[in-house]
């Protein structure tokens, strides 16, 4: 396993990118939701249902992406079967430091930038390890 493989380090940062912008927007777009709707909802209920809504747009980005290269349906199947551990490792990590810095999935605040750094940093060794070790691309690849 060679960690100092520059190419493999700037194309796992790439498919990571991918990968944040798709839970991103579902993540954080739920938690805007329901901030603006005034929706009565548990915190830990609103922190899975952001990290579910995550998951979910990002196997649709990566679907879009994917479509540029293939059909749409090996393009879904490609998206749904990309690292499931990177994506839940990211949304985990961006919701506890949301959870830690801004008191759980309270609304939108500037701890959104530590949370999106912090889920791109969880990722990205993951994702550059598959791609090294298995060959394999997740997130964009």
């Amino acid at each position: 396993m060679n960690w100092k493989n520059q190419k493999n380090w700037r194309q796992s940062s790439r498919n990571t990118f991918w990968c944040l912008v798709g839970c991103s927007v579902g993540d954080f777009g739920t938690i805007a939701y329901v901030q603006w709707q005034d929706i009565e909802m548990p915190t830990r209920n609103l922190m899975v249902l952001a990290m579910f809504n995550g998951i979910l747009t990002s196997i649709l980005l990566e679907t879009l992406i994917l479509l540029r290269q293939m059909d749409f349906g090996k393009a879904l199947r490609t998206a749904m079967g990309m690292s499931l551990i990177s994506m839940l490792a990211m949304e985990l990590m961006m919701n506890l430091v949301d959870y830690y810095g801004n008191g759980g999935a309270l609304g939108i605040s500037i701890w959104v930038v530590p949370a999106i750094i912090a889920g791109f940093l969880t990722a990205w060794p993951y994702n550059y390890w598959r791609l090294e070790r298995l060959g394999k691309s997740c997130c964009g690849g």
